[in-house]
């Protein structure tokens, strides 16, 4: 096998024209079969194999600074650079990645898993190397997706007054999660088939070098002048209008076109943007076909496509989906948005069954904030689902946009708390800090998949903004019996007795329920407390709770600054209530990678370890 061959970076350059052809087969042969076991980022990795490899080629590993916005698509280059064993513990806690990380090798220039980001952290890299007199490239990759972001053109505007070398390389591949939509993929759209503008240039060319003694040199003055045969037939030239050299649109998958305009483009002393065309899940006909499944997927079955998971019922996020469906037949006024996430908010439906009703506005969070606070303001009802790791983007729009005029938006908080494998990009473990800062806002959160069917009913009927938070995953249907009518500020009385009092944030009650059945085998009294309400607590029930109680236990999936826990300290101190506040939640650090019962006993916040702290405390008071 020519893989075997790869050891560590650079390896690549020693391998002849076959052998590379070769290797991009071993490479998605490999990637196929190690992600239907492991799970991961498939269709966007299969698509960058040649790209990742001509990079690979025309570049330097570690001296050049290779930086790819998002990241889940860096597996090829991870392969290139000598880890080839790791991808037996891919996503695992304790193993490999599934994005770039520095302290994993020094070939990752910069940690990734949000998008938008590489042109930024690029233009740093190349203001630093020309700072401190160094000689390296930088290449910074970007889809076409992440172009919707708005991040992307704040450093492609500072980019374009560069005198020095910087390569943007822009994967277009005409799909982000969910296919792209707006201006910029229109825009690309009309790149991509500019096949009359590509022949008639390569037929001037030809034509012109034809001319004796003038030829030549009446080409090259084309080439280099600003009104080139490029500017005459493309419309609009964004990229060059801006001031940054374009090269394109490349074959992808050619790997000796795409090697030749790298090394073309690092002559350059300026910005320059290679734009390549790819093909997302190339090489893996069920990827190719449906790549949206593909994105990131589960085990499946290599010969079908088919998941090996077993059916899962209802998630949170299928509960979302099915009432505001409901919701919608019965309100014109309902409106959804995502930022490219349809399928992974629940809101398919929703986009198929009232078109003029949803709208899915990219790679923007930022904007969509500001979109639902328009929508609001012009009188409709606007819920915005969206992850919680990718909600923290938008944070100054939540503030001056939404917050500040107390317009009546919902949240919809999705992949709250921990979410796994994805790493410590993606868990969902501040929102409930960062939310409860903004003055206006209201954060509620379900127990259980009838709750929060309840709180979408309630949110969408309130007058101010408000955020329901819920995890990824299976919803949970205990404590069905449960379901008193959702009241401000009103927290809901499980079980009452005296002694231990459990607040329960959340989805964290499954957890609860029996962390509290194992103190009671133990031989202790224990309350147990829906908190429904984070922001504002019921403080009611505090006082109510601290007259036959004497330990509080908090216990939410968030970090415990700014937490649920910290106010209900804080009201206690305050109001001098004669009882003690464990505060169990997320320590302050980043959660890594790997199974959530996993992360959740590596920071002590599995039933056994939650069980074991309360008695510690209540035993030492």
């Amino acid at each position: 096998m020519v893989l075997e061959r790869i050891q560590k970076e650079n390896d690549i350059k020693k391998l002849n024209g076959q052998e590379l052809s070769v290797l991009a087969d071993e490479i998605r042969t490999f990637l196929i079969e190690k992600i239907s076991v492991t799970g991961g980022h498939l269709a966007s990795n299969l698509g960058v194999v040649e790209l990742t490899m001509a990079m690979h080629l025309a570049f330097d590993l570690p001296q050049d600074r290779m930086i790819w916005d998002v990241g889940h698509q860096a597996y090829t280059h991870k392969l290139l650079t000598g880890r080839k064993a790791g991808f037996d513990d891919l996503r695992k806690h304790g193993g490999m990645s599934g994005f770039p990380k520095r302290k994993e090798s020094d070939c990752d220039a910069f940690d990734t898993g949000h998008s938008s980001t590489s042109i930024s952290a690029g233009l740093g890299y190349v203001e630093a190397r020309e700072i401190l007199g160094e000689k390296h490239h930088v290449i910074s990759v970007i889809g076409d997706g992440s172009l919707t972001g708005g991040m992307a053109y704040e450093a492609l505007n500072n980019a374009s007054h560069l005198n020095s070398n910087f390569i943007i390389v822009l994967n277009d591949n005409n799909m982000s999660i969910s296919p792209n939509v707006g201006g910029m993929s229109k825009y690309l759209d009309s790149l991509r088939t500019a096949d009359a503008y590509t022949g008639l240039k390569k037929g001037v060319e030809s034509a012109l070098k034809q001319v004796p003694v003038a030829g030549k040199p009446l080409v090259s003055h084309l080439k280099k002048t600003k009104s080139s045969i490029k500017q005459l037939f493309v419309p609009g030239m964004f990229f060059e209008d801006m001031g940054i050299t374009y090269l394109g649109p490349i074959d992808g998958h050619d790997i000796k076109a795409l090697y030749r305009t790298f090394e073309e483009a690092k002559k350059l002393n300026n910005a320059v943007l290679v734009h390549v065309i790819t093909k997302k899940g190339k090489g893996y006909l069920p990827a190719e076909e449906f790549p949206s499944k593909f994105h990131g997927t589960g085990p499946f079955a290599i010969e079908t496509g088919e998941s090996l998971e077993k059916k899962k019922k209802d998630t949170y996020t299928d509960v979302f989906g099915k009432v505001m469906c409901d919701l919608a037949a019965k309100d014109s006024k309902v409106v959804a948005i995502t930022a490219a996430m349809s399928d992974g908010t629940g809101l398919s439906e929703f986009s198929r069954r009232y078109k003029k009703r949803f709208f899915d506005v990219g790679i923007a969070e930022e904007h969509a904030v500001t979109f639902a606070a328009g929508l609001a303001a012009g009188g409709l009802k606007p819920v915005f689902a969206v992850y919680s790791s990718f909600l923290q983007r938008a944070y100054d729009q939540l503030i001056h946009d939404v917050a500040l005029q107390n317009l009546p938006v919902v949240f919809a908080v999705d992949r709250a708390g921990i979410v796994g494998n994805d790493g410590e990009t993606h868990q969902g473990i501040f929102d409930l800090s960062f939310l409860s800062s903004i003055p206006n806002m209201t954060i509620i959160s379900p127990k259980n998949r009838w709750e929060l069917a309840d709180m979408i009913r309630y949110a969408i009927q309130y007058e101010a903004p408000i955020a329901i938070r819920y995890p990824r995953g299976t919803a949970y249907t205990g404590l069905k019996e449960y379901r008193k009518p959702i009241a401000f500020k009103t927290s809901e009385t499980i079980y009452e007795e005296d002694g231990i009092a459990i607040f329960s944030v959340g989805h964290m009650m499954e957890v609860a329920e029996k962390v509290r059945e194992r103190l009671k085998a133990t031989g202790y009294n224990c309350s147990l407390i829906n908190s429904r309400f984070v922001k504002p607590i019921d403080e009611h029930i505090l006082e109510e709770m601290a007259e036959e109680h004497t330990l509080f236990v908090t216990i939410e999936e968030n970090v415990l600054s700014g937490g649920y826990g910290e106010k209900v300290q804080d009201y206690v101190m305050e109001q001098q209530l004669s009882v003690e506040v464990l505060k169990i939640g997320v320590p302050d650090e980043y959660v890594e990678h790997g199974n959530i019962d996993v992360l959740r006993k590596e920071i002590m916040l599995d039933e056994e370890s939650i069980v074991k702290q309360i008695i510690t405390q209540y035993i030492g008071r």
